[in-house]
C-alpha cells in the first residue's frame, strides 16, 4: 500500500493536542474587530477545541499526525 499525502491546508489549520483532540484557531477575528467587546476579543485568541463528530473527518486528512 502506497503512503498517504497528508492535506496540507488542514496541517497549517490544526493541531493534535497530545491527548488526541483537535486544536483549531477560531474565526470572527479578521476584520470589524472594533465593534467587538474586550471580553469577546479575549476569548477569540484561545484556541478551541473542535467536536469529536467534526474530528474524526480531520483526523483523515492528519493521517501522520
Amino acid at each position: 500500500m502506497s503512503k498517504l499525502k497528508t492535506h496540507k491546508g488542514a496541517a497549517k489549520r490544526f493541531k493534535v493536542t497530545k491527548t488526541g483532540k483537535i486544536k483549531r484557531p477560531k474565526g470572527y477575528r479578521s476584520h470589524l474587530m472594533s465593534n467587538k467587546t474586550k471580553k469577546q476579543k479575549r476569548k477569540l485568541r484561545k484556541p478551541g477545541i473542535m467536536f469529536e463528530g467534526e474530528a474524526k473527518r480531520i483526523r483523515k486528512l492528519l493521517p501522520y499526525s
